[in-house]
């Protein structure tokens, strides 16, 4: 059940990655995470969308401190640990990463794959105890005993990915990140998984941040989405809002993308296609950085950086042209 609190929290959060420039000596960054802050209530399901490369995925790998933020603060249940020792909060904070098939040890039965964190934080007493703990997290994910026995290469896509989340369920998480964990999966796997997460949700009241590209899915799973676009988020509100009463050019852009079961709906719907290509994160757009892309930029979107604001209760949006869009 959802609570008021946050459990996470990330406040004006910068992951920037240093790049070589074109000439000798010259040195750039990649602005993959640029001024990024939200809250993830104890219960909920945030889901986080974007085209490929606008920071979704580094800013859940940051929020973790699988990279160390370049600025910025994070709050676990209003604790600020952003230089602490991450050891006693990697228990409370896991991931499922987003190929089944890379983040696997090839050499690694699946009993010490998923027993591995059992034995880090000492959760077993001894061996009888840590292969009960391994038998009964692999039944939660739809495995059974004898598959604790047999290594990565001999499952299928959807089984390999319940055994990552297998893993991360191990130590018995509060928060866990969901970094595109359906997308290399087949479709008619697609829905078990998040079937399963949403079940896992309720039974152990688990707090999610979903990671994913496909809108339709996010829109399924979570209570709000924020939407992402070159390391900037520009769009933040519950889950119904953001489908139906959008406010952002982009948001729109990515909701009228989402395929339509019924053909008469389909035929009758407007698709909005953006124009060009996505920018470099290396060299950015001035300003507004959806602009170059943007049916309706000018000169204060080349000049001004949109404010993020608050357009009503609880959905949040930055653009200069709000009354035009709508």
């Amino acid at each position: 059940m959802m609570e008021n609190k946050n459990l996470v929290e990330i406040k004006e959060l910068k992951q920037y990655f240093p790049v070589a420039g074109n000439k000798l000596f010259e040195k750039k960054v990649v602005k993959a995470v640029d001024n990024v802050s939200f809250g993830i209530k104890k219960g909920e399901t945030l889901g986080l969308v974007g085209e490929s490369g606008c920071g979704k995925t580094t800013t859940g790998r940051t929020l973790l401190r699988l990279h160390e933020p370049t600025s910025g603060k994070i709050f676990f249940d209003g604790k600020d640990i952003t230089k602490v020792n991450m050891l006693p909060y990697r228990r409370k904070m896991q991931i499922v990463f987003q190929d089944p098939y890379a983040s696997l040890d090839p050499r690694m039965t699946v009993g010490d794959i998923v027993g591995e964190a059992i034995d880090i934080h000492k959760l077993a007493s001894n061996r009888k105890e840590r292969q009960e703990q391994i038998i009964s997290v692999l039944s939660t994910v739809g495995l059974n005993s004898e598959h604790a026995n047999r290594y990565p290469h001999e499952f299928s896509g959807g089984q390999r990915q319940r055994v990552g989340i297998a893993r991360a369920l191990a130590v018995n998480p509060q928060f866990i990140v969901c970094d595109e964990p359906v997308s290399a999966l087949d479709v008619s796997i697609q829905a078990q998984v998040v079937n399963m997460f949403e079940q896992l949700q309720e039974e152990r009241g688990l707090t999610y941040l979903f990671i994913a590209h496909d809108l339709s899915i996010v829109k399924h799973i979570s209570d709000r989405i924020g939407v992402m676009y070159l390391g900037k988020l520009v769009e933040l509100a519950d889950s119904y809002e953001l489908t139906f009463h959008s406010v952002h050019p982009y948001t729109k852009s990515l909701i009228s993308a989402i395929p339509i079961a019924d053909p008469e709906i389909s035929r009758n719907s407007k698709r909005i296609v953006l124009e060009g290509d996505v920018p470099s994160p290396v060299d950015p757009p001035s300003g507004c950085h959806f602009r170059t892309r943007c049916p309706y930029a000018d000169e204060r979107c080349a000049a001004e950086e949109p404010e993020w604001r608050e357009v009503s209760t609880g959905h949040y949006a930055a653009c200069h042209h709000l009354d035009k869009v709508n």
